[in-house]
């Protein structure tokens, strides 16, 4: 039960997360919005992610991962609710702050519920885990390709049943509340938070999210200005990106049980540079496909392996450690998503050029790793 009130919130998770570059283009078209508007709309779900993420760890440390899925979830059904009656370019921005409330809640909590529950193995069972987000970011841009017609209302109100859904499961679910152990403790958190292991790690997932969430909201619209029309667009976000995320979970959880995990990241931010640098230059849908599925392959590992390495490194207050990691992943989506806007500008044209600070990020991401394996021991 434990297991699957996680995966339905990592599930919806991985909706929301491809909801914003799903639903864009029509956006864009409906209220005449730039590059530059669409990056602040980003950066409005960043900074609502950001904020959740800082403050939900200490919550969940000390009342239980319970209250935050619950909450977390609540907030995104209620967005998702309102969003297709939003009048413009300020109240989509709110409502995907709200959105990202919602959302950073969900992910710290059903993260660190894994990372309790798989204890023994935190590795293989954060990335099983979280191939359902790779799961619920395919199943969003295919339904609104081909099932529903791009059409964003109904779109919007599908995610938000099956948020509600997961809401219901949370609610029912025999979610342990917090243990003594773990409990956040204020005097404790400035000792947590200012090691430099979990600065380094942190400072990861900066550039990792950077880079991900750069496909997410963007890939559809690069393409389309490729001359790709824009339900094949979806499909290479659904069926490519998101597809390979899935499978790239699936194929590295046996060989997190041998191989170092700080090895796996680093192996996949050198895969992400490659892969990433090739899909952003793809002209043809089915070239696009292909490299954007090995890029989504690249990808999978990082984001919750990382999360693994977390929370090896703090057996206590697990919440608040995992919270901070998540939190600078999130800052990284706010400036990454400025600076493709400020590239871009007024042009989608322009987001190839913009989009090249995917590969950047990755080899800057691969040489903090080689930091993290010479600061952890080599018997780990």
């Amino acid at each position: 039960m434990l297991i699957l009130a996680s995966v339905l919130a990592i599930f919806v998770y991985g909706m929301i997360a491809a909801m914003l570059g799903t639903i864009l283009p029509a956006l864009s078209d409906r209220f005449h919005l730039t590059p530059n508007q669409n990056s602040k709309i980003a950066m409005a779900q960043a900074i609502g992610l950001t904020i959740a993420s800082v403050g939900v760890g200490p919550l969940i440390d000390n009342e239980g991962k319970k209250i935050g899925l619950v909450l977390g979830l609540a907030l995104v059904a209620i967005a998702l609710a309102a969003l297709p009656k939003s009048g413009g370019f300020g109240s989509i921005a709110a409502l995907l702050f709200v959105l990202g409330l919602g959302g950073g809640i969900v992910v710290t909590g059903a993260n660190a519920l894994v990372s309790d529950v798989g204890e023994a193995h935190r590795g293989t069972a954060l990335n099983l885990v979280n191939l359902f987000f790779g799961l619920g970011g395919m199943a969003t841009p295919f339904i609104s390709a081909n099932l529903l017609k791009r059409d964003t209302v109904k779109l919007c109100y599908t995610a938000g049943i099956f948020a509600a859904i997961a809401l219901a499961v949370q609610v029912a679910a025999p979610i342990p509340g917090p243990s003594g152990a773990q409990s956040f403790v204020l005097a404790d958190a400035g000792t947590v938070l200012g090691k430099p292991i979990l600065l380094m790690l942190g400072f990861m997932l900066f550039l990792y999210v950077s880079c991900e969430v750069g496909i997410w909201n963007w890939l559809v619209q690069h393409l389309i200005a490729q001359g790709i029309p824009e339900s094949r667009a979806l499909n290479v976000l659904s069926l490519g990106f998101a597809l390979g995320l899935l499978v790239g979970r699936v194929a590295v959880s046996p060989i997190l049980i041998t191989v170092r995990p700080e090895r796996v990241t680093l192996a996949a931010a050198v895969a992400m540079a490659v892969t990433s640098f090739l899909a952003i230059r793809a002209r043809h849908a089915t070239s696009a496909w292909i490299l954007v599925f090995l890029a989504g392959v690249a990808m999978a590992p990082v984001f919750p392996t990382t999360l693994a390495i977390v929370g090896d490194v703090f057996p206590r207050m697990t919440g608040t450690a995992i919270g901070f990691a998540i939190t600078c992943g999130w800052i990284g989506l706010a400036v990454s998503s400025r600076i493709v806007g400020a590239i871009a500008g007024g042009d989608t044209r322009r987001l190839k050029m913009a989009l090249l600070v995917i590969p950047v990020f990755s080899i800057v991401m691969a040489a903090v790793n080689l930091a993290v394996l010479s600061a952890l021991p080599s018997t780990r």
